[in-house]
């Protein structure tokens, strides 16, 4: 179980102070953030359980989320941000999760484009961004976006036949991983990379920074699942984010779906 009053004295100068809702069990906590924010819920509004019994990943994927296993995380963000940055907040998130868990475990995350988190081939978390923008005179912006984060942290099984197989950080460390201390340096690096985002040159910064944490965006040959599916070698991100794969029929720019080594 989490210390509640431990997390609020943790964060109280960060700008979730205040907004920290917690439930034992939840269906998703990205549906219970992107209710909140339908609701008006501020920016910084950060919902997580101990245990989800609907967990989302990426295209409607489920997410099994053990209880008190792991950390099943979504935080809102309202942020004045150009609807094309849309794209780096996944990859921003991605960062932000492998500097946590760098931090917390010493584990280094190999971060597969665009929502994995990965420890030598073994999955250990996946990010869900679900994003509602708005027109405003002369370009349209964000209203507001919803992270969701799962990391398993003390998992030891897992169901059989993954796409990718699974591990956890309890596994790959050897040692017992604090969720608490993991979940306060996860909002913590949020909160900084999404101030990273508002800034042009901060948000430039973030297809390199994911080439650097990353075996899978270049020079890895690749199979894309989803509209633009193909076969080819990776060729790095372009400055949106977007995965360039350079196949028998030429360079594609990925904007959507998943890919797995080929």
């Amino acid at each position: 179980m989490y210390d509640l009053p431990a997390l609020d004295a943790s964060l109280a100068a960060s700008i979730y102070a205040g907004k920290l809702h917690y439930a034992p069990v939840t269906g998703s906590t990205n549906t219970d953030a992107l209710a909140a924010a339908r609701s008006g819920a501020p920016h910084g509004s950060v919902y997580f359980a101990d245990e989800q019994t609907a967990g989302r990943g990426r295209g409607d994927h489920a997410w099994l989320s053990v209880a008190a296993q792991g950390i099943y995380v979504s935080v809102l963000f309202r942020l004045a941000l150009p609807v094309e940055r849309l794209p780096l907040l996944p990859l921003a998130a991605g960062l932000a999760a492998a500097e946590a868990i760098r931090a917390v475990s010493g584990l280094a995350v190999d971060l597969r484009w665009p929502n994995d988190l990965l420890l030598d081939e073994r999955k250990t978390g996946g990010i869900l961004a679900e994003a509602q923008t708005e027109n405003t005179p002369g370009a349209a912006t964000l209203s507001y976006a919803v992270i969701g984060i799962g990391i398993n942290v003390h998992q030891s099984r897992f169901q059989p036949g993954l796409a990718t197989p699974a591990t956890s950080l309890d596994l790959e460390s050897g040692r017992y991983i604090s969720r608490q201390e993991l979940l306060v340096a996860l909002l913590e690096s949020l909160e900084r990379e999404a101030l990273a985002l508002l800034d042009s040159a901060g948000a430039a910064t973030i297809p390199s920074r994911v080439e650097q944490a990353s075996t899978w965006v270049r020079g890895r040959r690749v199979e894309v699942h989803g509209p633009q599916a193909c076969v080819g070698m990776t060729e790095g991100l372009d400055g949106n984010g977007f995965l360039l794969v350079r196949g028998e029929n030429g360079l594609v720019r990925v904007q959507t779906g998943g890919i797995r080594s080929a």
